[in-house]
């Protein structure tokens, strides 16, 4: 897997010149070089009713899940992290180079995406003739951080990847994703799109400066 330059680009919030590109396209070799990112999912059939959208015994409260599940069969509860490697060469960049460390950091959530994206492929891979989701995780709309703790548990994440949580249900290690993919007979829309559906819609930087993190 590599880095995406222009994604990192997009999360480093920088203008795109020479200088700052070649910083994070040094910034995202010597990452690729120590660390890639590792994933585990499960897949769990789906069931509605006036209590809600259930994956198996997991329960998902809120419309929103609904909303995305609902021609679904199965979902997939994915959990991808780039691990405490990254944690550790981060902390060793900021000891002698921050700019560098600031774009390392760009580079390590445009890499947990990119681990992601892979798992994505792979589930797909696993279905054929069958459709998946966009992916969703806690934070989107009204599905809460609450369920955090139950993702990890059904994927054994903790055990598998060594991703644990916070008090407050931030992920340790930082640069890890959870996420739940619909999987459907038939082709589904995209539904996850734009700032509405994001938790950082009021404290987002992209939006401070006038844009989204979709921009080019």
């Amino acid at each position: 897997m590599h880095v995406d330059i222009a994604e990192a680009m997009r999360y480093l919030g920088a203008e795109s010149d020479a200088a700052t590109e070649a910083l994070v396209r040094e910034a995202a070799a010597e990452l690729e070089q120590r660390v890639q990112p590792r994933f585990v999912y499960r897949v769990l059939p789906v069931t509605a009713s006036e209590e809600g959208t259930a994956l198996a015994s997991l329960r998902l409260p809120g419309s929103m899940a609904a909303r995305m599940l609902k021609d679904s069969t199965h979902a997939a509860v994915l959990v991808c992290t780039l691990g405490a490697g990254f944690e550790a060469l981060l902390r060793a960049c900021e000891a002698r180079d921050m700019a560098r460390a600031v774009a390392l950091d760009a580079c390590g959530s445009a890499f947990v995406e990119a681990g992601c994206d892979a798992a994505r492929r792979e589930i797909a891979e696993r279905f054929p003739g069958l459709y998946l989701t966009d992916r969703f995780s806690p934070g989107y709309g009204d599905l809460p951080l609450t369920v955090q703790p139950d993702l990890l548990a059904v994927t054994d994440a903790r055990r598998r990847l060594g991703v644990t949580l916070t008090e407050s249900l931030l992920m340790v290690p930082s640069k890890s994703v959870t996420a739940i993919l619909g999987i459907s007979d038939t082709p589904q829309p995209a539904r996850v799109r734009g700032c509405a559906y994001c938790s950082l819609n009021q404290t987002c930087t992209f939006r401070k400066r006038g844009t989204t993190c979709a921009a080019s």
